[in-house]
């Protein structure tokens, strides 16, 4: 396909395809802009902002203009991270039409050979199946227990890495073996009381690189009084296909999903990743071309909940947990504040703690820079992004970050490493940080 003809077809694609009455709720009235990192970030540049890109998916749908490398770097550009939908006046869905437009540029694109390769391998070969997740966490595991990592560290191979991914190297969590990702059991009984039957959404490297976590939140609810179903079939939840333009791929995932949930009579399906949960509870949308999958997915949507949600409903917050005395911050989750509008309940579970002097983040609600693998991607941007965070997270004097979500926590250690603060602060998820309170209680007593 020649340039001219791939241009017309992804014209006509926009226009057909884009939800043409939500374009057009955007009023342009900027109140997006503040918002947005990346027109912060890039000067406040307009193409670099929700105004600015969804005025250049209307021109691009109108036949105004084609959808060339600048319309297409403005997209790739944006983290996802939807904190402009929260203070738009008009209700835009714009992570909707983000993911309608990357996926339009997706399918009609010339790709190299390499990056056909690359994305059959992430997208179709490796996030689909839980097994090779796994499989490679235990390589994982191998390199940092065998020596190898140390001998990497040692002769300076490391460095042949670039420094992005070297600095990344160093805040991975000391990850399970195979055989400790297997035997976890899948039904857990509520300690005393059971006052909820609840499945878990385990994720994919959630389950795997972040194991100890997913056991700590199976705890945490058997000590709220909640029975917990683990479903063996369930898959990855599709954000990473989703947010790439792989929408057939995260329709398949959302399927394998739906399935794996509905046969568990549960009152709540939790999630303990912002990344995720953002994504789950969108199903619904995903689908809705779908009659019956929509309204499966409706279902499984009105089912899901986050963990810190469920927690204050039950009252854990009332236990009385402690910790050694620290000052402790927190940096929401976008896609938990932003999608899943889960804001508040992490915040007082974190002002119970005795002991804990909670201080409030400067701009807390705004985006670390992680975006899944945008710091891999945009590493300038992200970096960008990252240092003005970390200036906030200096500000409050803090011991520990606490965040509620996979992809921040690695990005809060890699801003720590950075500004070289491993010796003074720390990273936490909040479900890990939970459960430290609750042996600290234990040996108190």
């Amino acid at each position: 396909m020649n340039k001219t003809l791939q241009m017309t077809e992804m014209m006509e694609r926009f226009a057909k395809e884009m939800d043409s009455d939500e374009l057009l709720n955007c009023m342009r009235c900027g109140f997006c802009l503040p918002s947005c990192p990346t027109y912060i970030e890039s000067g406040y540049k307009e193409t670099h902002s929700p105004r600015g890109r969804i005025a250049l998916m209307k021109a691009v749908s109108d036949g105004m203009i084609e959808p060339d490398q600048d319309v297409q770097r403005s997209l790739d550009l944006c983290l996802g991270c939807r904190a402009c939908e929260p203070v738009c006046p008009s209700g835009v869905k714009y992570g909707h039409l983000l993911e309608d437009a990357r996926y339009i540029i997706n399918q009609t694109k010339k790709k190299s050979f390499k990056e056909k390769t690359v994305r059959k391998f992430v997208f179709n070969e490796f996030f689909p199946h839980q097994e090779r997740i796994s499989q490679a966490t235990g390589l994982l595991h191998m390199y940092q227990k065998s020596g190898l990592q140390k001998l990497a560290r040692k002769t300076q191979l490391i460095n042949l890495l670039p420094e992005q991914l070297r600095t990344m190297e160093k805040v991975l969590p000391k990850v399970p073996t195979r055989k400790e990702i297997r035997k976890r059991p899948r039904h857990l009984h509520a300690v005393g009381y059971a006052k909820k039957r609840v499945a878990f959404f385990s994720g994919c490297l959630m389950d795997t690189m972040f194991l100890k976590t997913n056991q700590a939140t199976a705890e945490l609810l058997q000590l709220a009084g909640c029975e917990v179903i683990i479903p063996s079939t369930q898959v990855c939840c599709g954000a990473l296909h989703g947010h790439s333009g792989e929408k057939d791929g995260a329709k398949q995932l959302a399927k394998k999903n739906i399935e794996a949930f509905e046969k568990e009579n549960v009152d709540y399906i939790i999630t303990n990743a912002g990344g995720c949960g953002g994504f789950l509870i969108d199903y619904a949308h995903l689908l809705q071309d779908e009659k019956e999958w929509k309204k499966r997915a409706q279902s499984f949507v009105h089912k899901l909940k986050d963990i810190s949600s469920l927690l204050i409903e039950l009252e854990f917050h009332k236990k009385e947990l402690a910790l050694p005395p620290q000052i402790i911050t927190y940096q929401d989750s976008c896609h938990l504040r932003n999608v899943m509008n889960i804001h508040e309940e992490p915040r007082k579970l974190l002002r119970s703690l005795t002991n804990v002097s909670y201080i409030e983040m400067e701009n807390a609600e705004s985006c670390c820079g992680s975006a899944g693998i945008y710091n891999i991607l945009e590493s300038d941007m992200s970096m960008q992004i990252l240092d003005r965070k970390m200036g906030s997270v200096q500000k409050t004097h803090c011991q520990t970050v606490v965040t509620t979500n996979p992809g921040c926590l690695l990005q809060m250690k890699l801003g720590i490493e950075r500004e070289g603060l491993s010796d003074k602060i720390r990273a936490v998820h909040l479900v890990d940080l939970l459960k430290e309170a609750l042996e600290y209680k234990k040996h108190a007593l």
